[in-house]
């Protein structure tokens, strides 16, 4: 229980340090990107290194890396298939998914093997 509520409270000041730096950025599209995905990973990889070490969390760090890169070329498949063409979102971000599942596997390979 004790985790959980250090995640809360971690989290939330996270959240609110970035949701102050991204109210200063210009575009305001750049607020999600400011806004949960980094502070919930610091909060997991600040309570990995307390609960099971350094060794363990930068194993964890580098996995949310690698899912970051992968996740980036998901997202710029996506906005160049959806604004090129009339394709429909669905089957784009299906198949999107498998790019992103292929990236991530390639990445591992080739870095974290």
């Amino acid at each position: 229980m004790a985790e959980i509520l250090i995640r809360f409270v971690v989290g939330g000041l996270v959240v609110s340090a970035f949701a102050l730096l991204s109210d200063m950025l210009k575009p305001k599209s750049f607020a999600g990107v400011f806004g949960a995905a980094p502070s919930v990973a610091l909060a997991t990889i600040s309570l990995t290194v307390v609960k099971d070490g350094a060794p363990y969390a930068a194993m964890e760090a580098r996995s949310m890396i690698v899912g970051a890169v992968s996740f980036f070329v998901y997202s710029c498949v996506v906005s160049r298939v959806m604004l090129r063409g009339a394709w429909p979102a669905l089957p784009v971000a299906s198949f999107s998914l498998l790019l992103w599942t292929a990236c991530t596997l390639g990445i591992w390979y080739i870095a974290l093997r």
